[in-house]
């Protein structure tokens, strides 16, 4: 008789496909990023941190190695200043930035993993104490494109309080909420960054399925001929606006990663990715602090570069498939 065989069943390799491999060079450089400024920062850094968690995030759910000892790192560094400023945000009164910091710093912490505790319950107080007079939250930055839209403003906040608000905030974050939701549905977005964080916007706050669609439209409609999206219109089409095109799309829009026009903006992500891995894109917001080297590359341009290389990082991956 023939001996019993066992057989041991490997999992499939991933298929090296273009995407994979632009945000398998990416991601070293995010890391970089996001440690070289806590390295040499206490403050938190929307650009370098928030979307280089997301992309590292999202890697994980799509089969690469488990940062933990980024997340870990990155979680230490942000709660680190949270809690420096505890009964700032407390009070209301926030730290340089306003809400927008307040806003990616806890998109941050989601990205990395951390459980609501003290600090995020005071960053969440911080938001609904700021501006509880209006329907939505203005952005008090001119650093464009990251800190200059209300639309992302009121997205990050809207997200954030229905993530990390306790029950005893609660009532209060619905009704923020209810009131942004409005107000999204209202507005009307005049570049890239309006149209794509007014679609996240609308998406975290529960709007109906055909208002979420047709946001998807307006900002899919604004699509280059070379599959791109420009920051403003008088600019060509870069990284940034391509990359949170596409991840608005995909993620609040529901777009499928094989439509057409998802596949021509990831055609124009890997034609424009550098061969460190990295998207360059030219700042345009005037410099208020002293320069300082994260260890990203270009330069003066590092820091708009950095947040560009991770939503087109993000961009790439979401082209996988989720474990």
């Amino acid at each position: 008789m023939f001996a019993a065989l066992t057989l041991t069943l490997l999992p499939l390799p991933h298929v090296p496909t273009p995407a994979r491999l632009g945000a398998a060079k990416a991601l070293p450089l995010l890391a970089k990023a996001a440690t070289g400024h806590a390295d040499q920062k206490s403050c938190f850094a929307c650009h370098n941190q928030a979307p280089a968690l997301m992309a590292h995030r999202t890697a994980v759910g799509r089969g690469f190695a488990a940062s933990d000892t980024l997340f870990k790192a990155q979680i230490e560094h942000v709660v680190g200043f949270v809690g420096a400023n505890r009964e700032r945000y407390l009070k209301g009164q926030g730290t340089g930035g306003g809400v927008d910091t307040a806003g990616y710093l806890l998109f941050a912490l989601e990205q990395a993993g951390h459980p609501a505790d003290e600090n995020t319950a005071a960053v969440a107080e911080y938001l609904l104490q700021a501006q509880a007079d209006r329907d939505h939250w203005r952005t008090g930055s001119n650093r464009p494109p990251t800190e200059a839209s209300s639309f992302a403003t009121t997205a990050l906040a809207v997200r954030a309080v229905k993530k990390w608000a306790t029950p005893e905030q609660r009532e209060r974050a619905d009704k923020r909420v209810t009131a942004a939701r409005g107000w999204l549905l209202k507005g009307r977005p005049a570049d890239t960054e309006d149209r794509a964080f007014r679609l996240f916007g609308l998406k975290a706050a529960g709007a109906a399925e055909t208002d979420i669609g047709a946001a998807a439209w307006e900002l899919l409609k604004t699509q280059q001929h070379d599959g791109g999206w420009r920051q403003l219109d008088t600019m060509t089409p870069d990284a940034y606006a391509t990359g949170t095109a596409l991840v608005a799309l995909r993620e609040a829009g529901g777009l499928p990663a094989d439509h057409p026009a998802y596949t021509r903006g990831v055609a124009f992500l890997l034609k424009g990715q550098r061969p460190d891995g990295s998207w360059h894109v030219k700042s345009r917001s005037k410099p208020f602090q002293p320069y300082y080297e994260s260890g990203f590359p270009h330069e003066k341009d590092q820091f708009i570069s950095a947040a560009a290389t991770g939503w087109a990082t993000t961009a790439l991956l979401l082209t996988l498939p989720g474990r």
